[in-house]
């Protein structure tokens, strides 16, 4: 019966993670407005969120293996959540710590994605896995920075509203 619900918690955390990759990608190029983006964001902060829980209930189900997936997916949707809740708060400077929050959580959620399949990814698996922790990292931060000092340019006083 447990492993039956680790199974479920399983296809769920799976298809919400690759729905949340998807979600993300497109909220990233919707237009940043009321609508699609803010719709995407929405359906983005939700995925992520299920697959946080999902995740933590598989970690604690296989503590052993799958400690890790607990900090990682805690640690995934602190940044989904510190994101959204900029964008839905609007305090001041809230547009940089919105850009910052979500994609951050999106490089997690990509770390964890690459961390997990990683002996199933041709090129990744003869890498370090050491490597495969910290890559999207290294090559996410810089485009973190762009896009918060592209965006903070057309909008010096945060006066866009999402």
């Amino acid at each position: 019966m447990l492993e039956q619900f680790a199974a479920l918690c399983l296809g769920v955390h799976i298809f919400a993670g690759f729905l949340s990759l998807i979600i993300g990608l497109f909220s990233m190029v919707a237009p940043k407005r009321k609508g699609k983006h803010t719709m995407a964001g929405k359906l983005y902060h939700g995925l992520v969120l299920i697959v946080c829980v999902t995740a933590v209930i598989m970690a604690i189900l296989h503590w052993d293996v799958s400690s890790y997936l607990f900090y990682i997916a805690l640690f995934s949707y602190a940044f989904a959540f510190y994101g959204y809740n900029a964008g839905k708060r609007k305090y001041k400077g809230w547009l940089s710590h919105h850009i910052s929050g979500m994609l951050g959580s999106y490089i997690a959620m990509v770390t964890a994605l690459l961390v997990v399949n990683q002996e199933n990814i041709p090129l990744l698996n003869e890498l370090p896995s050491l490597f495969v922790w910290f890559f999207p990292t290294i090559i996410g931060s810089p485009i973190i920075a762009f896009v918060t000092r592209k965006t903070l340019k057309v909008s010096p006083k945060t006066s866009v509203k999402l």
